[in-house]
């Protein structure tokens, strides 16, 4: 790039890896091309929580050079910080985390920003709250009742006063909101007229559709098939769906198009975008996809993994299975995992039939990670992970629900059995004493020979996709963001669709052969037709993987092979240095399109941003 850029990460995951967003951030942080190309890197969120001490504000890998809450003072910025803390009724915390890719080595050490927004001046909040109804007519007064919206509000004037503070507010300045947490700080970046910001919307997802399509019974499958026949009517979702606007998210995401650019991770977040509203048509929305790690892998390092799991799997219930199979998700129903259930049990009267057994390991939970002391008296107690008991420490209302349904499912296979790991972290310190001492979570990726992702909403999806360069065989549906980049990786290895190498297999939940003419028609699409379609569907993906799982240790080879070069070219190499680098090297060249520009920005809000000059 012909100018090195400051990117300004607005995020919830500043000061841990939580999600996509986090494992987004890690892939760039520990990228070269990403490394080489930005001048500097800043993380800014919201502080959580004061519990704990100084130690744990950033994590592990964390160090905290100033700290308002701990009175810890180490950097030349603080008494600029003190202002602002004074100004603004914030606190700040303020230092580095440090990411390292084990495999390369590659490191790096970004800078973050922490504040605590719980006592924001109310004045100054209020004056912005007044400009983002002037300016992107947001109406505040109806979503500030929620926390989730209210701290983000609250974080944006001061995140600014911290970036002049610290020497980042440039015209070489880029703040990329990353989702709907990061737009009102990259709002106030437009507002402020004493520096030429440049704002990107980076879309993870695109929530207004999200929601609907996990709330309404006919998810995936009605959902998509709507959005293609109301592209063609010039038809919005609010045209189709009713008003959204009293969803927080919504007028937030709906903002983004006063950006000056917008990055989709796949091509059905685009489509989505396009969907929100009129305006999106002509926005200068790129796809920017996830990337994975491109790792070289032996034959023997895969076996050895695998025969990990299998050991485990062996202390745990006593049988050491042929085929290894793997699900690390978050515990959301975006995730569908039910439809893994309907695989395996095709899987299982094949493998029943001809003798094989086969064992997943389904990692997910949706709390926090539980105490070592917690997991390993829980596996002398009642051999958890294999068995679980309602309630803290063990099973949450969600983890309950869905291990009902593991349990009917093990009770009725015979060659298949589910185990459900509900912790964070994969390994003996986390799982208990039954796991194999050496094991780590690059085992779970390079072991499997099949990792499921069969989601009803996912914007792209790392998790699926990972063990592709271990030559793993990777399952997950079309509507997942990764889909459309995994083609084009495929299609420039010149692997034939049936020569016994190929590495994925995407589903298809949202044929619907014709039915349906109209948008009303396929609006009535629910839980019965879905159900027909899943049922079909979830045979055609196990003959598949029947098909495809090596059989032989030359097999074994030729999918490490060919999953390695797919991986390749899905690398975060190619994602930087194709995608996300070309949008930041368009706009920090051009000017700011004079129809972005706020008419009002005000003087007001102006002195409340410069405040950390004085």
């Amino acid at each position: 790039m012909g100018i090195k850029p400051i990117l300004v990460h607005i995020t919830h995951e500043a000061a841990a890896k939580m999600g996509g967003i986090g494992a987004v951030l890690e892939g760039f942080f520990t990228c070269q091309s990403y490394l080489d190309a930005v001048d500097r890197s800043i993380i800014i969120g919201p502080l959580f929580t004061t519990n704990g001490s100084v130690l744990d504000r950033l994590g592990d890998d964390g160090e905290v050079l100033y700290s308002s809450i701990d009175g810890l003072v180490n950097t030349g910025y603080a008494s600029a910080f003190s202002k602002i803390e004074t100004f603004y009724g914030v606190g700040i915390i303020y230092g580095r985390r440090t990411f390292v890719d084990s495999q390369t080595g590659i490191k790096s050490s970004p800078e973050v920003v922490l504040l605590d927004v719980r006592h924001a001046d109310i004045d100054i909040i209020n004056d912005f709250k007044g400009k983002l109804f002037e300016e992107f007519e947001i109406r505040s007064d109806l979503y500030e009742h929620l926390w989730e919206f209210e701290q983000y509000v609250r974080l944006a004037p001061a995140a600014l006063a911290v970036l002049k503070a610290i020497g980042a507010a440039t015209d070489k300045t880029v703040i990329v909101a990353h989702e709907y947490m990061g737009m009102p700080t990259a709002l106030a970046a437009i507002l402020d007229q004493t520096c030429n910001y440049k704002t990107v919307f980076y879309a993870h997802e695109v929530a207004p559709m999200r929601k609907i399509v996990e709330d309404h019974p006919g998810h995936d499958t009605m959902f998509y098939n709507v959005i293609k026949k109301a592209h063609q009517q010039k038809l919005y979702v609010n045209d189709v769906f009713g008003n959204q606007e009293l969803y927080f998210k919504y007028p937030l995401v709906d903002a983004s198009k006063h950006c000056d650019a917008i990055l989709a991770v796949g091509g059905l977040v685009a489509d989505e975008l396009r969907f929100l509203a009129p305006e999106f048509e002509s926005e200068n929305i790129s796809v920017v996809y996830n990337g994975i790690h491109a790792y070289k892998t032996t034959v023997e390092e895969k076996l050895a993994s695998k025969h990990k799991l299998q050991q485990y799997c062996f202390n745990l219930l006593g049988i050491s299975p042929d085929f290894v199979f793997t699900h690390v998700t978050r515990l959301v129903r975006s995730k569908g995992l039910w439809r893994d259930l309907r695989v395996l049990e095709h899987l299982d009267r094949a493998f029943t039939k001809t003798r094989k057994t086969a064992v997943m390991f389904l990692l997910s939970t949706e709390v926090s990670v539980r105490r070592s002391c917690d997991i390993y008296e829980m596996e002398a107690r009642y051999n958890w992970p294999v068995a679980h008991r309602e309630g803290w420490p063990d099973l949450s209302g969600g983890e309950a629900a869905f291990y009902t349904a593991i349990q009917e499912f093990n009770a009725k296979t015979k060659s298949v059995k589910i185990i459900f790991v509900n912790q964070f972290g994969f390994n003996r310190k986390l799982c208990g004493a039954k796991m194999p001492a050496d094991m780590n979570t690059i085992d779970i990726h390079r072991g499997t020979d099949v990792e499921f992702g069969q989601s009803i909403y996912e914007p792209f999806g790392i998790s699926p996709v990972e063990p592709l360069t271990f030559g793993g065989l990777c399952v997950f549906s079309n509507v997942s963001g990764c889909a459309g980049f995994a083609n084009d990786a495929i299609a420039s290895t010149n692997a034939s669709p049936r020569d016994g190498t190929r590495n994925v297999i995407i589903a298809d939940y949202t044929s619907i052969d014709g039915q349906f003419a109209d948008i009303s028609g396929l609006l009535t699409i629910g839980r019965n037709v879905r159900d027909k379609i899943e049922a079909a569907e979830s045979r055609e993906v196990a003959d598949e993987i029947l098909m495809l799982l090596p059989k032989s240790h030359a097999e074994i080879a030729a999918m490490i092979e060919n999953g390695r070069h797919i991986a390749q070219n899905m690398s975060w190499d190619v994602v930087v240095n194709d995608y996300l680098l070309p949008t930041f090297e368009k706009i920090l060249h051009a000017p700011r399109s004079a129809a972005k520009t706020p008419a009002n920005a005000g003087a007001q809000f102006q002195t409340t941003v410069k405040i950390s000059r004085n």
